[in-house]
């Protein structure tokens, strides 16, 4: 059974800095796409970020690119997403998501419909 626990979340004064922690378990990690997307209240889910654990290649949104950094670790089965110069518009809860890496062969890494395995969510908040 694929699993994924967040952690790491929590309040911040805006221009602060979280490190926030996936531990995967369930499948091969090698195999998989693993990223973090976040809701703000009140607004659609969105993608921030992913790695291809394979390869180490990463993607990240507009609005973070810069900011947040992700990076795994295979040996203990970890993803790291770093968030630096956090803004109150970072609010939200953040999700870490996985899917096969053949889903993402094609098309948007960061399209939600291709993510199939969903953490249950860390909340992140920042204060301005």
């Amino acid at each position: 059974e694929v699993q994924l626990v967040e952690s790491g979340g929590g309040l911040v004064q805006a221009g602060g800095s979280l490190k926030l922690s996936c531990a995967a378990s369930g499948f091969t990690f090698g195999s998989f796409t693993i990223g973090w997307f976040r809701q703000a209240p009140g607004k659609e889910r969105e993608g921030v970020s992913c790695i291809r654990t394979s390869d180490g290649g990463t993607y990240y949104a507009d609005s973070v690119k810069g900011r947040f950094t992700i990076s795994s670790d295979a040996a203990k089965n970890m993803v790291y997403l770093q968030l630096n110069n956090l803004k109150p518009e970072d609010t939200g809860v953040y999700y870490c998501v996985a899917a096969e890496q053949w889903r993402l062969d094609y098309g948007f890494p960061l399209d939600l419909r291709d993510y199939n395995y969903w953490g249950q969510g860390t909340h992140v908040t920042v204060s301005s």
